[in-house]
């Protein structure tokens, strides 16, 4: 082997290990600061959750969900739209009815789950009703890898805007409430069913990546050693 040989082999080794050995640091401080942001977004959540309710808004942006909220209306059951869940009791319905306030606006309630023996034979109370419940951001498009269908009837995500056109509903809001469980803890529909959690384990990618950069850092010592001892052979 030449000399220059020689020199441009630990060379190539450098530039390469240097440029791994970064990126890996990088990917490691995102998510550390990703980790950060997470634990962040937990506690307010956590915070909105268990706040005294405040009255609905006219709108609602992403820092608004979860937060508990309250509105008074009148349902409109004829208008109700059965979206199908995935929950803690097995799979069937969510029954989302509007609420028809003092002001003339709508907001869509999901009032909670029904099994689908169950679809029709729920509580429909009558008259003015005061709704507590956390707010919702609107699910456009579908879920379960399906498209909502509002010709067929058949839906699979709450996207409210959809919903609206489908029922015709007038001065929809646009975001739902998930209703708070009721006195009766096995009365159809069953409200409180709102699962707040949020995967947390970007402290494991994390470890990952810095541990990765540090098996690069060992493994460029490792071949400079060995160069070395070739040079020096």
């Amino acid at each position: 082997m030449t000399s220059a040989n020689k020199v441009k082999f630990p060379i190539g080794v450098t530039l390469i290990a240097t440029l791994l050995f970064m990126t890996l640091c990088t990917l490691g401080i995102w998510q550390v600061e990703r980790l950060a942001w997470k634990r962040d977004l937990i506690v307010r959540v956590a915070v909105r959750v268990h706040a005294p309710p405040v009255p609905a808004p006219a709108k609602a942006t992403k820092s608004d969900e979860y937060r508990r909220v309250a509105a008074t209306g009148t349902f409109l059951h004829d208008r109700a739209t059965l979206v199908q869940a995935s929950t803690v009791r097995g799979p069937g319905f969510w029954v989302l009815t509007p609420l028809r306030r003092l002001d003339g606006s709508t907001l869509l309630i999901n009032r909670g789950f029904v099994p689908p023996d169950a679809r029709t034979s729920y509580t429909r109370p009558t008259g003015p009703v005061r709704i507590t419940g956390l707010l919702r951001l609107t699910e456009p498009g579908g879920g379960f890898l399906r498209d909502n269908d509002p010709a067929a009837d058949r839906w699979y995500s709450r996207d409210v805007a959809a919903i609206a056109a489908a029922r015709a509903l007038p001065a929809t809001l646009p975001y739902f409430i998930d209703a708070d469980a009721g006195p009766q803890p096995d009365a159809l529909p069953i409200g409180g069913l709102t699962v707040v959690q949020f995967p947390n384990n970007h402290l494991v990618y994390a470890i990952t990546w810095f541990a990765l950069a540090a098996m690069v850092a060992g493994a460029y010592i490792f071949v400079m050693r060995q160069s070395g001892k070739d040079r020096r052979a």
